[in-house]
């Protein structure tokens, strides 16, 4: 009698592959998911920058007072609103001349975990009239959590 050769695969071992399969992918998409969250959060620095750049630029050349909205953000300096995944959403002048905070907000269509969280900058002027900027990403204005927060926020 003639022994027959085993072809193809037995339903346990195809069972335990598509069980590796799972536990990797339950690994991987809550990782794929922060990575997505991060990536999202760094355009508001992007966005940001921008303003932080023509108010300094604004209140360098013209000593004037930090913009008094959103509005006179964009039609005054000049600066970009919106994003792929946010606006900025308020700026606000705050006490010294030259001093205020500008925030970028997420939109509701972006990742769950910053949809609708915001991120600040706030520019603070000292005696002697020289501002100094600080992101804020989870205090002070800014609600995103610590893990997604962008280099150089807190």
């Amino acid at each position: 009698m003639k022994k027959q050769l085993q072809k193809g695969f037995t339903l346990i071992e195809l069972m335990i592959v598509v069980a590796i399969i799972g536990i990797l992918a339950a690994i991987a998409l809550p990782a794929y998911q922060d990575y997505i969250a991060r990536t999202q959060a760094a355009e508001s620095v992007v966005l940001l920058d921008g303003a932080k750049v023509s108010i300094e630029t604004a209140v360098a050349d013209d000593a004037t007072a930090f913009p008094a909205d959103v509005a006179a953000l964009g039609t005054d300096l000049g600066v970009k609103l919106a994003g792929t995944y946010g606006t900025l959403s308020a700026a606000a002048p705050n006490g010294a001349v030259g001093a205020g905070t500008v925030t970028y907000t997420f939109a509701a269509t972006t990742n769950p975990q910053v949809a609708g969280q915001t991120v600040q900058y706030a520019r603070t002027v000292d005696g002697n009239g020289i501002g100094d900027w600080a992101c804020n990403a989870t205090a002070n204005g800014g609600s995103l959590p610590a893990k997604l927060a962008p280099k150089g926020c807190n």
